[in-house]
Parts: C-alpha cells; structure tokens; sequence
C-alpha cells in the first residue's frame, strides 16, 4: 500500500502530519494543533479523513480537534494517561489501532519524558512521536525526568534504521547548531547541517529524519558517546557516573542555549 505523508504548516514551526492511503484517497491527521489549516488542506485534496492521532495533551497539538470534529465525525486516538478533550479511544503502550481502509495498523508506544502521559505511533517504518524525539534533538522535560525520557528516547532508538521520525516541530538546525557544539568534530552532524541548511534556505522542511542518522548526529542519543560525555565533563566541571545525569546536564544546557 502506497503511504504519502505531508506536512500541514500550523503556528510559527508546528507539524501536522497527513498520512494519505494513496490508492484510496483516505487520510488521517496527527496532532492537529489548529483545524483551518486542516480543514483547508482536506478539502483542496478531496481527502477523507479516516481518524486524528494525539500524541500529547498540549494545546498546539490538540485545539483543532474541536473544529474538525464538527466538519467530521471520526474517531479520535490519543493518551489514555493525559486528559484531552474530544479523545474517543484513549490508548496506551503496546495498544494496536486497526482502522477500515488501512491494512496497515499502528502500534502505540508510551514516551513519558516531555508530558508523563506522552505517547507515539508506530508502524510501517514510520514513527509519530510529537515533542519527544526530535531531528538532532528532543523535547524539554515540562512533566517527567530525565531518566524516563532517556528511556523513552532509548526505546525509539531500538526501532529499525530505515524508520521515518515525524516529530512536531521544526527545530532541527538549532538542534544541529548545539549538537555541533557537543561533537565539533563529528562529520555526521557537519553534513547533516548543510543538508539542512539548503532545505530550509528553500522553505522546505528538514523532516523526516531517519533514526539511522538521528544515532549519529543526535547528542540526546549518544550520552554513551566519549565526545558527549567529554564536552558534558568540560561545560559542567563535573564528572557524572551514569548516562542518565549526563543527558540531564545536556537538556538543561540545551535549556538555555541560544
């Protein structure tokens, strides 16, 4: 089955994603922080949509529920740990959503870390996972701890190479401007950058990602890394005994790098 997926443009650097069933012409909508953008894209492709996916409760991923629901009457997946409105299937870990139309299903994947109900959507080598996993990057610790992002990062991590990250924001060259700062001598993020550099100069968006190169240029994936752990070491002053303390050092100089 042939899956296009687009990106709607909502706020300053938001992402809604459409997946398309392009044989079929059925789609469904991934974290719909406004509904005219969606209603509008919809409508100028003659899609219908089948379902919304919500992989956090924050309002620049969940206020356009409210109106597209009105236009159309789908079912709508999201945290079964958080309290979104408008949710009709609350899901959670390991959960498999099967939809009409769609031979293909989605696995759910709990990533507590960036909200403590977080969740992502998997399948088909493809990977939703709203503010927790971004390109070079991840999402700040507004509900969790450290130790449950890393784990949470860790377990996307384990995914196959070729899948494709959806994240929901276009952070990606400030990412990579601090993950250079982490690896000065990492090709992979040099390369990476100028890759990124020429799609943005274009408008165009730098994702998806594919996780094989988000293990190598991505710092908050790489505390094991001797480059991390000795620049972490440097900027801290400090010798930390465990990847956990040093992504929490390394989230919060990302905190207040600019």
């Amino acid at each position: 089955m042939a899956i296009q997926v687009l990106p709607i443009m909502a706020f300053k650097d938001n992402y809604i994603w459409c997946l398309i069933n392009e044989k079929t012409n059925h789609c469904i909508v991934v974290d719909p922080g406004e509904a005219k953008p969606v209603l509008t894209f919809l409508k100028r492709l003659n899609l219908s949509l089948d379902a919304m996916f919500i992989t956090h409760h924050h309002w620049d991923h969940t206020n356009g529920i409210k109106g597209i629901v009105k236009a159309h009457s789908v079912p709508v997946y999201g945290p079964a740990k958080e309290k979104v409105l408008r949710v009709t299937h609350p899901v959670d870990e390991e959960d498999i959503i099967e939809l009409e139309n769609w031979p293909l299903n989605f696995r759910v994947l709990a990533i507590p870390g960036h909200t403590l109900g977080h969740i992502a959507f998997s399948g088909n080598e493809l990977l939703f996972c709203g503010d927790t996993l971004f390109s070079a990057g991840c999402g700040r610790l507004f509900e969790g701890t450290a130790e449950q992002m890393l784990a949470s990062l860790n377990k996307l991590s384990q995914l196959p190479d070729e899948t494709k990250v959806y994240c929901g924001h276009e952070y990606t060259l400030n990412n990579l401007h601090f993950a250079q700062a982490i690896e000065p001598d990492n090709q992979h993020i040099k390369e990476y950058l100028e890759q990124v550099r020429q799609l943005r100069q274009k408008n165009l968006p730098s994702l998806p990602t594919v996780l094989a190169t988000e293990r190598l240029v991505n710092p908050f994936l790489r505390c094991d890394s001797l480059q991390v752990i000795s620049s972490v070491k440097k900027h801290s002053g400090k010798i930390f005994g465990s990847p956990i303390e040093t992504f929490a050092y390394l989230r919060q100089w990302k905190n207040n790098y600019k």
